[in-house]
């Protein structure tokens, strides 16, 4: 999978409909193989990131857990540490 790609379920503050949309650009991106579209594949592409968006939104709405939210910040952080590790020069 893309390291873009963040996941998005049980954050707390929640998922804007922004990080969806950016989720749903890198998905397009990467399964077209284009970082931008020619003018030819233009209308089709943007078309997939809005269908992807909105399914993706609606996913998220429906999912259920009995876990407890995690913390951004927090999440952050720890991703930043495991960089720092895994980069370590």
């Amino acid at each position: 999978m893309c390291r873009n790609i963040k996941t998005l379920f049980n954050f707390d503050p929640p998922v804007t409909e922004g990080e969806i949309r950016d989720a749903s650009l890198q998905f397009v991106r990467k399964i077209s193989g284009f970082t931008k579209p020619s003018k030819a594949n233009e209308d089709a592409f943007h078309s997939a990131v809005d269908e992807i968006a909105s399914v993706s939104a609606r996913l998220l709405a429906s999912l259920e857990t009995n876990a407890p939210p995690k913390d951004r910040e927090e999440e952050a952080a720890k991703k930043k540490s495991r960089s720092a590790e895994r980069f370590a020069v």
